[in-house]
């Protein structure tokens, strides 16, 4: 009997201690996953994490830490789908295990990714449950978080929608006011919350981006006094990129107020301390900044030496966008100037660039840049060189042969009428049929998206089956009548495929990755999932999680192609601002994502 129960037990002892070093193994995989990545070696943190997966482990809650920190490596890596794909099984497995502060973090987390993506409506649902749960627990820190999450969410969306058309600061529509105003007051809540906790850190987050949010609605004295806050904040952290970012902020907000040497001050500032971070690329935004907001001041030869000194940085760091938009600004410069030499030299380059970038827009800015500085010198198109010759019949082409007035040149754009002391005195030159131009070139973007179908053999319109028809006989009659005699049976898949789409994006307990059940064990792990999965929770929370599964069709479709943009040209480019005639265009500063090694939730 001895010796039977020594046989016996030997498997089960086995049995356990291979258990219990493959535990060992995976927790000590993750542990230096987690210590790789906050030594900011996330490539090499990630690889620990996953191989701490593919050993896998019993633990549930062990396995949705990991799944949490691995979403957040892949989120810092800008993998955005592996990271939305980890939070979504940390979620589940959170919401199995009864963890509700888990799951209040995998929602947070789930919704920053959902809005790097573009999925507003699904990120504001995860992000309020984040808020629903944190206030359940009434967890003051978790609030705080989803709080600012969701002001980002609703300050995206609002910034996507106003950015996607041609709306100025204050002029938006009224869903972008309103997103825009929702993220305010949720910047505004938790502000009130990180300053009765003391958390000066989170303070200056959220002065800043409700500094950025009072912007982009036009409310410039409360982006100003917003800024300054932040500036007071970055300065006690001894915080210079937070600092430097503040002062482009403020910068941006006084263009706005009209005044500009205000403005020129705190791009100096900026300038200044893009070169002491020695960041060549912030340095020439700065430049590109001082030299438009000269321009503005009609100190042109002040506006030339910083536009030449966005050149040179544009060059050598290959940005030829930059490079364009240097070159753009110089010819116009140079124009108001009257030194039409290098205005032609530097309007001819811009042209160049602009065609090798494939800047459509720029080249049609160049073309007709040029055609001005032609009829200011006095040449007719038949003399000139070929490249004018060609302006004039492609403007001509697009314009349908109607004859075409000068534009605004640089020196007679009405720039001034940004400031409430000034006015250009100057006749203003340009004509309708330029930005007419320019509106049906930009109107046309839409359309160049839509995906036409080939119309060889139209299909004539079939009779209306009277009510007492069986659809599954109304169907056939459609399809033999009108269509060819294999429509049925793609009808007949088309349903089948579709009938199937509920279950294909069902989680499925047994296929997260990671997770080894005993068998012992199993029924009693997944009689809990099916007990969690009877919990009473909000509908919508349920619609989203299904959305954010089965968006597999959507997740191919093409989008339009964005603004052209180089690394030395600023988001708020006043390449467009000037473009589009009075001057009052600039995309806000984008808030970076903070440098230490942070999941998308942290605060």
């Amino acid at each position: 009997m001895a010796e039977n129960n020594v046989l016996i037990s030997m498997p089960e002892d086995r049995s356990f201690h291979v258990r219990y070093r493959m535990e060992a193994s995976c927790l000590e995989l993750a542990l230096e996953g987690e210590r790789l990545c906050k030594a900011g070696d996330c490539r090499a943190g990630v690889s620990f994490f996953e191989a701490a997966v593919q050993v896998g482990t019993e633990d549930l809650r062990t396995l949705s830490a990991i799944y949490s920190q691995l979403g957040n490596a892949y989120f810092y890596l800008h993998e955005y789908a592996k990271a939305l794909e980890y939070h979504h099984h940390d979620l589940t497995l959170a919401r199995t295990i009864g963890d509700l502060l888990g799951e209040a973090k995998a929602s947070g987390n789930l919704g920053n990714t959902l809005k790097v993506l573009g999925n507003f409506e699904e990120a504001i649902v995860c992000c309020q449950r984040h808020l629903d749960i944190s206030r359940e627990l009434n967890d003051k820190v978790g609030e705080a978080r989803a709080l600012y999450n969701l002001g980002n969410v609703y300050h995206s969306k609002g910034k996507n929608v106003a950015n996607a058309g041609t709306h100025d600061p204050g002029e938006l529509p009224d869903d972008v006011k309103n997103a825009l105003q929702k993220a305010a007051k949720y910047y505004e809540e938790n502000l009130s919350i990180v300053t009765e906790l003391g958390d000066r850190a989170a303070q200056g987050r959220a002065f800043g981006n409700l500094g950025n949010t009072h912007y982009l609605l036009g409310n410039f004295r409360s982006a100003v006094l917003a800024h300054e806050q932040r500036l007071l904040i970055a300065k006690e952290f001894g915080d210079r990129s937070a600092e430097r970012r503040a002062y482009s902020n403020l910068g941006n907000a006084y263009i706005f107020l009209g005044e500009f040497e205000t403005a020129a001050e705190y791009y100096r500032r900026t300038l200044q301390l893009a070169r002491q971070l020695k960041d060549r690329a912030v340095e020439a935004q700065a430049c590109y900044s001082l030299g438009n907001t000269y321009t503005l001041l009609q100190d042109y030869e002040k506006a030339i030496d910083y536009h030449l000194k966005h050149l040179v940085i544009a060059q050598e760091l290959h940005d030829k966008i930059g490079e364009g938009r240097a070159c753009w600004s110089l010819g116009n410069a140079y124009t108001a100037l009257g030194n039409h030499d290098q205005a032609i030299h530097f309007a001819e380059k811009h042209l160049e660039i602009s065609r090798e970038v494939g800047d459509r827009s720029g080249e049609l800015t160049a073309r007709l840049n040029l055609s001005d500085l032609q009829m200011v010198l006095g040449l007719s198109y038949s003399t000139n060189n070929s490249m004018m010759a060609e302006s004039h019949t492609v403007e001509n082409s697009l314009n349908g042969g109607r004859p075409r007035g000068r534009r605004y040149s640089m020196e007679n754009m009405e720039l001034m009428k940004l400031t409430p002391e000034k006015k250009s005195t100057r006749e203003t030159m340009a004509d309708e049929g330029f930005f007419d131009l320019l509106s049906r070139f930009q109107s046309n973007r839409m359309d160049d998206q839509r995906c036409c179908f080939q119309e060889k053999n139209r299909l004539s319109a079939a009779p209306l089956a009277t009510s007492s028809t069986p659809p599954k006989t109304m169907i056939k009659s459609f399809s033999t009548s009108a269509v060819s005699p294999h429509t049925d049976e793609f009808l007949d898949l088309l349903a089948s495929s579709q009938s199937r789409r509920l279950d294909d994006q069902r989680a499925s307990f047994s296929e997260l990755p990671g997770l080894r059940l005993r068998q012992h064990g199993s029924q009693a792990v997944l009689g809990h999932l099916m007990a969690s999965s009877n919990r009473d929770l909000d509908d919508d929370f349920f619609d989203i999680l299904i959305k954010c599964q089965g968006s597999r069709l959507d997740d191919q479709r093409c989008a339009p192609p964005g603004a052209a943009k180089g690394p030395t040209v600023p988001d708020e480019d006043f390449f467009s601002l000037i473009l589009r005639s009075q001057a009052k265009r600039m995309d806000e500063q984008r808030v970076h994502l903070p440098s230490a090694i942070k999941g998308p939730n942290s605060s």
